[in-house]
Order: C-alpha cells, then sequence, then structure tokens
C-alpha cells in the first residue's frame, strides 16, 4: 500500500497506508488527520481539504481540472502547491506522497 504523510501546521507528521484508488482526503478523514474537515464530502464544492502537496511531487500529479481550480481560488491561503485533496487519487505511483495542511481551512 502506498503511503502518505500529512504534515500539520506545528510540524507533527503522520505518515498513513492508503489504499489504491481512495483519495488523499478520504485516507486522511479515515485516519483523523486534523485540518482536513472535507465538509462537501469530497464533490470538489468547498475547498475544506485544501493541501500544500510538497514540490517534488507537484509534476508527479495530473493538473488540476477546472472544477478544482475554480473551487481552489476560495481556499484561504492559497499557494502555487495547493491542491484539493479529495481531487487527488491515490495510485502506487503517489508512494511516499507529503502533503501539508493549512492553517485555516474555513
Amino acid at each position: 500500500m502506498p503511503k502518505i504523510t500529512y504534515i500539520e501546521q506545528d510540524g507533527t507528521e503522520r505518515t498513513i497506508e492508503a489504499e489504491i484508488g481512495a483519495s488523499v482526503m478520504e485516507t486522511a478523514i479515515n485516519n483523523d488527520i486534523p485540518g482536513i474537515l472535507a465538509t462537501c464530502g469530497g464533490s470538489c464544492s468547498c475547498a475544506t481539504c485544501h493541501v500544500y502537496v510538497d514540490e517534488e511531487w507537484l509534476d508527479r500529479l495530473p493538473e488540476p481540472a477546472l472544477e478544482e481550480s475554480d473551487m481552489l481560488d476560495t481556499a484561504h491561503d492559497l499557494q502555487d502547491n495547493s491542491r484539493l485533496s479529495c481531487q487527488i487519487v491515490v495510485t502506487e505511483e503517489l508512494d511516499g506522497l507529503t502533503v501539508t495542511t493549512p492553517a485555516r481551512q474555513i
């Protein structure tokens, strides 16, 4: 199983085994990762699963779809490496992915 590391704003790191085909958001919610609210349940309509993807992983992810890009515009503290974790599907190739949760989601 691929492993994803979630880093909280205080620097706390948690590495979780993720199911292939699940989203990074679902993996976070199922493992009680703080900082990912996922208010809409993963339907790409709230931006409360916003994360910062570690720079070395950005080019390994597909470009955000228009729907995700539009929703990211509503996120707080947007950065060049911002993504919605509900739109990142876990694959074997993402083993080792690192994301950081923002200071606030809403």
